[in-house]
């Protein structure tokens, strides 16, 4: 198992940035692929950004691609989401989890408690 904690929200204009950061704890975290996802007010959560064991490969939603960076320490046991150009429409509550894919969906387990990102216009 793994315990996730979410720091590193908050409130940014747009064109801003954020970096988030997710500490893992559990001796098996280097072996998990990582991803971020998000859930604005009244829509369903959405997968962000994911990041496989090593580092060497990462996958992006569209609407982040070249905006947004996920990266891993597997030293430190964490996670980051770097968010640059920030959107109005990115606002939304982060959530650090294990990212699954099935059927070409991704899918979150193990989450962390989320933390709140808001775009002011």
């Amino acid at each position: 198992q793994v315990q996730l904690v979410e720091s590193g929200g908050g409130l940014v204009q747009a064109g801003g940035s954020l970096r988030l950061s997710c500490a893992a704890s559990g001796r098996t975290f280097s072996s998990y692929r990582m991803g971020w996802f998000r859930q604005a007010v009244g829509k369903e959560r959405e997968f962000v950004a994911a990041i496989n064991w090593s580092g060497a490969d990462t996958y992006y939603v569209d609407s982040v691609k070249g905006r947004f960076t996920i990266s891993r320490d597997n030293v430190k046991n964490t996670v980051n989401l770097q968010m640059n150009s920030l959107k109005p429409e990115d606002t939304a509550v982060y959530y650090c989890a294990v990212a699954l894919k099935s059927g070409g969906t991704w899918y979150g387990d193990y989450w962390g408690q989320g933390t709140q990102v808001t775009v002011s216009s």
